[in-house]
């Protein structure tokens, strides 16, 4: 089966609608999204409703959380706050319904997806040393974990020496960021997992930063926003 993946939408239409052309030109059988739909950009009715139409299961992220159910806003960066609250005032409430019926992780066609860990998911933890990203494996029973949240693409297996995906290991998958990569590199990413042949792909696609930086500045959304996706920070 193939499986596209991605994360971290935060509201940039453009890039989610360049996303979900190139899977449709490519072609899988099934889309999941690793969560954060909203947040940080200036179009999150839109891409809650296309998630909502195009994805097979979504999990929640930290921002959806904090613009659905109103928490743990204080722990966003200032300009994410501001944003959350935006975002939330555009939003209907059939649509903040949606956010809040999205699972924490989920387990499909041999794979894990959550936002930020499949340990404590709800804590949003980053995976950022070699205990914590060795701790993960004894929290999922499946061959992978598909992951967002640190906007940065990356694979980790569970034995020291594996650089890619094969047969025969496990790993945490980091999707990367569509709407806001954050390794330097503004292209949004997107990944594709074939779970017969065991092979995974992360595929980087220019969009029209320029245009979304544009409407982060009509809805009067913190100048810095626009200006990070240009530099891919």
């Amino acid at each position: 089966m193939k499986l596209a993946i991605l994360a971290d939408i935060h509201s940039n239409l453009e890039a989610l609608q360049v996303a979900l052309r190139t899977l449709d030109e490519r072609g899988v059988d099934a889309l999941y999204c690793c969560g954060d739909l909203v947040g940080y950009g200036p179009d999150p009715a839109a891409c809650v409703d296309l998630i909502r139409e195009r994805c097979d299961g979504v999990v929640l992220g930290n921002h959806d959380e904090a613009v659905a159910f109103e928490r743990n806003i204080s722990y966003l960066p200032k300009e994410g706050q501001v944003a959350v609250r935006h975002n939330r005032d555009n939003l209907s409430e059939e649509q903040r319904a949606y956010l809040r019926s999205l699972p924490l992780r989920l387990d499909a066609h041999g794979c894990t997806f959550a936002h930020a860990s499949p340990q404590l998911p709800e804590a949003w933890m980053r995976i950022d040393t070699y205990q914590k990203t060795m701790a993960q494996f004894e929290h999922f029973e499946t061959d992978v974990c598909f992951l967002g949240h640190t906007h940065m693409p990356a694979v980790m297996a569970n034995k020291i020496g594996v650089l890619s995906v094969r047969a025969g290991y496990r790993y945490l998958i980091n999707v990367g960021s569509v709407g806001q990569p954050r390794d330097h590199n503004p292209r949004l990413a997107l990944g594709f997992f074939d779970t017969e042949a065991f092979t995974y792909e992360l595929v980087r696609i220019p969009y029209n930063v320029e245009k979304t930086a544009a409407r982060i500045a009509e809805e009067g959304l913190p100048h810095g926003l626009g200006q990070r996706l240009k530099v891919g920070q």
